[in-house]
C-alpha cells in the first residue's frame, strides 16, 4: 500500500506540472492575455479531465510564477474606456501600460503635519507630503480623475517640495526613499463632488464621480500611502468577476 500511495502521489504531482504548462504556455502565447479571467476550476478541470485539486495546485504553481493573481470567491478589475486597469502602481501608469496617455497637473505639493492621519494609519510620524494631481487627457485636455495622495515625509519624499519628483514620479520617489507598496485596502463608493473638487475637475458641484479611498503598506505592514481619488464615470468604470 506504501508503494502503491507513493506512486499515486508522483502521478498526481506530474499531472499537476503538466497542467500548470500547458496553462502557463497559455497565458506566455497571449490565449489567456495579461488581466483576462482564468475559467473557473471546474472547467480546467473538465478540460484537462483531472480533479479540482489538480487544478488548484497548478494555479498556485502559476500564482508563486506572479503570473495569476487568484482571490477567492470575487476578482475586482477597474476599466478605462473599456480597457482593463491595474493601478496598483498608480492610475497614471496603469493607463500609459493600455496605450492612452495623460498629463499631470500638480495643484499642491508640500509637507503637512496630519495627526489625525498618522493615529488612523499607524504612521510612526505625523509629517506627510501632500501631492494633488488632475489627470488630463493629452488630445483634449479633459480631466479625467483628481488625486490626492499623502505618503510620510521621509528621504528623497520630503525633499519633494524643494527637489520635484524623481523623473516627474511619484512612485519612483517613493521607491527612492524605501517606500514600496506590498499591500493594502481600497474602498470605491460613488459621491458627489463638492465645491472645491468640482473647480478643480471643471465640473458642477454635486455631480456624482467614483470616489476611492487606497491605503498602501510595505510588507512588514508599514504605512506607504493613501491615496483618495476622483474618478470620471463617464471613462472608469469597475467590473467585478464572481466565482471560480
Amino acid at each position: 500500500m506504501t508503494n502503491e500511495a507513493g506512486a499515486a502521489r508522483v502521478r498526481s504531482s506530474l499531472k499537476r506540472q503538466e497542467v500548470a504548462d500547458r496553462l502557463r504556455e497559455a497565458i506566455r502565447s497571449g490565449e489567456h492575455p495579461a488581466g483576462s479571467l482564468l475559467p473557473g476550476e471546474n472547467e480546467l478541470a473538465r478540460r484537462f479531465s483531472v480533479s479540482r485539486s489538480t487544478i488548484r495546485g497548478a494555479l498556485e504553481g502559476l500564482a508563486r510564477d506572479n503570473l495569476i493573481e487568484t482571490q477567492t470567491g470575487v476578482g475586482s478589475f477597474v476599466t478605462f474606456d473599456g480597457r482593463q486597469l491595474d493601478e496598483s502602481p498608480s492610475w497614471g501608469l496603469a493607463l500609459a501600460m493600455t496605450g492612452i496617455h495623460t498629463r499631470a497637473e500638480v495643484v499642491r505639493m508640500e509637507r503637512v503635519v496630519d495627526p489625525d492621519l498618522a493615529a488612523t494609519v499607524g504612521a510612526g510620524s505625523m509629517e506627510f507630503l501632500a501631492l494633488d494631481r488632475i489627470r488630463r487627457l493629452t488630445g483634449d485636455g479633459t480631466a479625467v480623475s483628481l488625486e490626492r495622495s499623502r505618503v510620510p515625509a521621509v528621504g528623497a519624499v520630503a525633499r519633494v517640495p524643494e527637489d520635484g519628483l524623481t523623473d516627474d514620479s511619484l512612485a519612483e520617489t517613493m521607491a527612492a526613499a524605501g517606500l514600496v507598496p506590498a499591500r493594502g485596502d481600497q474602498w470605491i463608493a460613488v459621491a458627489a463632488l463638492g465645491e472645491e473638487d468640482a473647480r478643480l475637475l471643471g465640473r458642477e458641484p454635486g455631480e456624482m464621480f467614483l470616489h476611492t479611498t487606497r491605503i498602501a503598506r510595505d510588507a512588514d505592514g508599514g504605512f506607504v500611502e493613501k491615496v483618495v481619488s476622483w474618478l470620471d464615470p463617464a471613462r472608469f468604470r469597475l467590473h467585478v468577476s464572481f466565482g471560480g
